[in-house]
């Protein structure tokens, strides 16, 4: 069987946000005794990772290593016409990837304790993000 949802997030900073509390929220009631999840941003300028969801320095330091990593200010883009951070986040995105897949045990999602969602914004102003949720049984 299989059960979708889709889930459209508010606009976002630049940045890493944990986005657990949103994706529990969206398929409370949902999940099946054992399953897997899949979400899948619909954004070629964003993307989801999973990592830790306790200590707030984590996800400044994931945002100041992925600046440094692929810094807006590279001056040998050509696809600049949507601003000078579309391209950086178009490669950050191919980077962190577009989609995770979770366990569903025990009628919960199965990470570990200081596992959360991050939704990983690369733009300045990327505007609200729509993620599909698709749960196999």
């Amino acid at each position: 069987m299989v059960i979708q949802r889709e889930l459209k997030l508010k606009p976002y900073p630049q940045g890493f946000h944990l986005i657990t509390k949103d994706i529990l929220e969206l398929l409370e009631g949902d999940f099946p005794q054992e399953g897997l999840l899949n979400l899948f941003i619909q954004h070629t300028s964003a993307a989801l990772t999973i990592n830790e969801n306790a200590d707030p320095s984590v996800r400044e330091d994931f945002e100041t290593f992925v600046k440094h990593l692929v810094p807006d200010s590279y001056p040998h883009f050509k696809h600049i016409a949507e601003g000078r951070d579309d391209m950086p986040a178009h490669i950050k995105s191919s980077l962190f990837g577009v989609s995770i897949t979770l366990p569903i045990s025990n009628w919960q999602l199965k990470l570990g304790t200081w596992q959360g969602i991050y939704l990983c914004e690369f733009r300045n102003y990327g505007g609200s993000r729509r993620i599909t949720a698709t749960i196999l049984y």
